[in-house]
């Protein structure tokens, strides 16, 4: 296939407003089961089952082996930091809301971005995408803050949202180790089944030894979850995302790709019925301003001279 990547279109834009539906839904969806099936449990399957069914493509492509002697150091890394990332969710929402985790789950960029930017010196950042890594953080303080008498603060929902937070920085590691490493080069498969395959076991043995299997009830809500997340989220929509990846241009991508915490706050407040403070409101709004600064600044520059 051509190296040339296409500009967004009408297809893009469809096709990512679904899959920011998707992620934006995970932290409610996993909420609503966590009566039946620990989250714990359920991240745990939904990684086995998605990494069952990488592995049938893998077996299907036959042209990965050849990666594995070079990779698999750093997709046991990737593995991982993409389990911790999924073990503070899964306890993140233990104490806070859906909301908040999808919001601060994706200060991801930030972090991936001055990981990037000491590692490799063609990621180093510009002026402005350290204004928006600044505003990012004033965002977060300012969500954080929700009440000007600290004694009076909600510790546990502030110790999920620390999680949440925790996991972004997961996200970020993990973006850096698959691009400072020959996963960035192998096939992409490969990279998402390490990524399953380690989280699966792992986090099946934290629920285990933590006694997180229960609570565990075979019902419809249960499995549909279970399978939700793992057919649907871990495997058919970070296959789209590689897809996409390799035909449009990644900044164009970006832009759309911020949707997902919207998606987030509007499932979190219309099926759990989570309440929204002030501060969350104007800090996510803070959190997406210098993300987006991060992420696209070539995009934002050229608008910028325009006018």
């Amino acid at each position: 296939m051509s190296g040339v990547r296409k500009e967004a279109d009408l297809f893009l834009f469809g096709l990512m407003v679904g899959l920011c539906a998707l992620w934006g839904s995970q932290g409610v969806v996993i909420k609503l089961a966590a009566q039946d099936i620990a989250p714990m449990l359920q991240a745990a399957l939904r990684s086995g089952i998605a990494a069952l069914l990488v592995a049938c493509l893998l077996a299907w492509r036959r042209d990965w082996m050849e990666w594995v002697g070079s990779t698999w150091r750093a997709g046991l890394l990737a593995g991982v930091l993409f389990c911790m990332e999924f073990l503070l969710i899964a306890q993140g929402l233990q104490y806070t809301s859906a909301s908040h985790m999808s919001v601060l789950l994706y200060t991801a960029p930030i972090f991936s971005a001055l990981g990037l930017h000491l590692m490799l010196p063609n990621e180093r950042l510009r002026w402005l995408q350290w204004l928006g890594v600044g505003i990012c953080f004033i965002g977060i303080v300012v969500a954080f803050a929700w009440d000007i008498q600290w004694s009076t603060i909600n510790r546990t929902v502030l110790l999920g949202d620390a999680l949440g937070l925790l996991a972004g920085v997961a996200f970020g590691g993990t973006t850096v180790v698959v691009r400072g490493s020959r996963l960035s080069e192998g096939p992409v498969q490969l990279t998402l089944f390490y990524q399953l395959a380690t989280a699966f076991v792992l986090l099946l043995v934290y629920a285990v030894l933590s006694g997180q299997i229960r609570p565990l009830q075979w019902s419809y809500l249960s499995v549909g979850s279970v399978l939700y997340q793992g057919v649907l989220v871990s495997f058919l929509s970070y296959l789209a995302w590689f897809w996409l990846l390799r035909r449009y241009l990644a900044s164009h991508i970006g832009v759309f790709a911020f949707m997902t915490p919207m998606y987030g706050v509007l499932f979190g407040v219309w099926v759990l019925d989570e309440p929204l403070t002030a501060n969350f409101i104007v800090g996510a709004v803070l959190v997406l301003a210098g993300i987006m600064l991060v992420g696209n600044h070539a995009w934002v520059l050229r608008q910028l001279k325009r006018y």
